[in-house]
């Protein structure tokens, strides 16, 4: 095959937000990927494991020719199409497949004798992910975190999204972190949370430059797993020894919250993707099913009183009495269930608790810290 470029310079890519043709099977993009990478595969999972088996059977020579055979005539030239379509909308961008061999290779051949270059990434996706997961040791061992901690509706992620330097882990997640946080969106997968979380911190400590190691990045308090998204354990073991800002606000300013929060904007995002009945119905089901993965923990009379409190109010809502009926609810589950676990977390943590103070205290102090 012809020499054609190879570049090497992740963090460059990475940093330079590069978009990425990733040219393996739908499968192996959905097991991982990167923010900025477009699946458009050279085979399909159904042709990939065609080839897969042939290999293992007749060797590489007969499964590179049962490729040619499966990816020819109106099927190539359609991806071609595509790919080109891809390149002219995404200039600058660079392709890879898994390690940067065959596949790419060869797409990287034909595009070229279509008259379009497209630089291939040297290693493929395997380099890529290898880099990420080194780079997040190395962020990780620079940043200084300060945890943003409270009791649940304090308005913790309004604090993060707040300062620049911040993290919004529940973002990445894309999920609450209570039982009650699931959203309209689908999770990412754990490498794929994993990669942009490796990527946000590069960025956030490339843009402090030489102060990155005396700034704080401020992260929310979280536990083990978001939704069903785990913390990657060497960032586990930091946040519990970090120190923390603590926001504290009363109980009834953090009903609001919550109900803003989880009835008002939550339910917003049902509607916008479902429509507004499914979109109702599926928000009202999504936290009940909330309040039924907590009933042990709450006590079989408890959660009975709760959820009839939850299907009142919904039902008040649906009649077009408002949503002032969710607040009691929330303010039983805030001061029975979540306070007292709050409470005994917080005994638990090691780190130093440098300020502790209202929403607009905290971000406050936080900027103050931030500038030293």
């Amino acid at each position: 095959m012809v020499d054609l470029p190879l570049i090497d310079d992740y963090r460059a890519l990475f940093l330079g937000r590069v978009p990425f043709l990733d040219l393996r099977s739908p499968g192996e993009f959905q097991r991982g990927s990167f923010p900025a990478a477009s699946s458009r595969p050279l085979m399909t999972d159904d042709e990939r494991a065609q080839v897969g088996t042939c290999y293992k059977r007749q060797g590489q020579a007969a499964a590179i020719e049962l490729g040619h055979r499966l990816v020819s005539g109106a099927v190539r030239e359609a991806r071609i199409t595509d790919w080109l379509d891809w390149a002219r909308d995404h200039p600058g961008g660079v392709l890879y497949c898994w390690r940067g061999g065959l596949r790419s290779q060869t797409v990287q051949a034909w595009l070229a004798e279509a008259g379009v270059v497209v630089p291939r990434v040297r290693g493929g996706y395997k380099a890529l992910r290898r880099f990420l997961i080194d780079e997040l040791e190395c962020s990780l061992e620079r940043a200084p975190l300060v945890l943003v901690a409270g009791a649940t509706g304090c308005g913790k992620t309004r604090v993060v999204e707040a300062l620049d330097q911040s993290i919004d882990l529940e973002g990445l997640a894309h999920h609450r972190g209570s039982s009650f946080g699931h959203l309209p969106e689908p999770q990412p997968s754990q490498i794929d949370f994993e990669n942009a979380l490796s990527i946000a911190l590069l960025r956030r400590l490339a843009a402090a430059g030489e102060a990155a190691s005396s700034r704080p990045l401020f992260l929310e308090d979280e536990g083990r797993l978001i939704g069903r998204i785990a913390l990657p354990e060497n960032l586990r073991q930091r946040m519990h020894e970090a120190p923390l800002v603590l926001v504290e606000e009363p109980v009834e300013a953090r009903t609001q919250v919550v109900l803003e929060d989880y009835i008002l904007d939550l339910g917003e995002r049902y509607r916008a993707r479902l429509g507004a009945e499914a979109g109702d119905a599926l928000h009202r089901q999504r936290l009940l099913d909330g309040l039924d993965r907590i009933r042990k923990r709450l006590g079989g009379a408890r959660h009975q009183r709760l959820r009839a409190l939850m299907e009142a109010a919904f039902a008040a809502q649906v009649a077009g009495r408002g949503i002032d009926a969710h607040r009691a609810w929330i303010d039983a589950l805030l001061r029975d269930y979540y306070d007292p676990m709050y409470r005994y977390q917080l005994d638990q943590r090691q780190g130093e608790i440098l300020f502790r103070g209202s929403r607009q205290a905290v971000i406050d102090f936080a900027r103050e810290l931030a500038a030293c």
